[in-house]
């Protein structure tokens, strides 16, 4: 944990293709989170918050709350498989995706708009299970502000 005076949070990146976020603490710091792409839940990430905020580069990018999101639910149903609700999701948004490339184009509006509801779904559930698991980076709200 670290404190930036000033620092506008929460703040969102894309860290090498892995959802970053940049959280307040209770005691007014800021606690840094990546994704853990082998449990979908989060890996504290403390070291790379004056890399994100001071130094970034090519591979460093500061993404809105709804990007974050979608990155997020794109890395765990690319990586995380099981079953359940959730998974049958990642499915659904998988088969969808599959029908893209197999007829090489691009997703319609409404493809697009029925994948970004389905990952904010999944999101909110997946960081559901996660709270209730004591995961303390968790944050289910993260999805209520977005846009």
């Amino acid at each position: 944990m670290r404190r930036l005076v000033g620092l506008r949070l929460p703040r969102f990146f894309d860290y090498y293709h892995s959802p970053l976020k940049l959280v307040a603490t209770p005691d007014g710091g800021v606690a840094g989170w990546i994704l853990f792409k082998d449990t979908g839940g989060w890996r504290e990430a403390n070291g790379l918050i004056d890399k994100v905020i001071f130094v970034g580069g090519d591979e460093i990018n500061e993404i809105s709350r709804d990007e974050f999101i979608q990155l997020t639910e794109h890395e765990r149903g690319r990586y995380l498989s099981g079953d359940g609700p959730i998974f049958a999701l990642y499915e659904t948004v998988r088969a969808i995706e599959e029908t893209l490339r197999e007829e090489r184009r691009y997703p319609t509006p409404q493809e697009q708009a029925l994948i970004r509801g389905v990952r904010r779904r999944t999101f909110v559930m997946f960081e559901e299970q996660l709270q209730q698991a004591g995961d303390p980076a968790a944050d289910p709200t993260i999805a209520a502000t977005a846009s």
